[in-house]
């Protein structure tokens, strides 16, 4: 069974650090293209980053370029998405998603993932 599994939200000051998890179970992720996501309250769900399956190469919204850094370890199976200078505009439950190849290049676009986590509550404030 294909499953994603989020860890790591939490509340955090601003400035401060998380480290989101996107444990996968069922398939092999670094053949997929991994995104991650996030949807804050009445805003629509929006792609943030995202790793390809190809080359490893990975891209950045731009709200989130040089805050952010999405990583794989192919020996546990898992992505994380490393954010730091947290601000409270970051808040948002935050998704990752797995994109079956083709296509071996990732996209932030929502359409396309075919497979979603649960995911998991990042709250940013004083």
């Amino acid at each position: 069974q294909v499953q994603l599994v989020e860890s790591g939200g939490g509340l955090v000051q601003p400035g401060g650090s998380l480290r989101l998890s996107c444990a996968a179970s069922g398939f092999t992720l670094e053949y997929y293209a991994i995104g991650w996501f996030r949807q804050a309250p009445g805003k629509e769900r929006e792609g943030i980053s995202c790793i390809s399956s190809s080359d490893g190469s990975t891209y950045y919204e731009d709200s989130v370029k040089g805050r952010f850094t999405i990583s794989r370890d192919k020996a546990k199976n898992t992505v994380y998405l490393q954010m730091n200078s947290l601000k409270p505009e970051d808040t948002a439950v935050y998704y990752c998603a797995a994109d079956a190849p083709p296509p071996y290049v990732c996209a932030l676009g929502v359409l396309g993932y075919d497979y979603w986590g649960q995911g998991t509550q990042v709250t940013v404030s004083s």
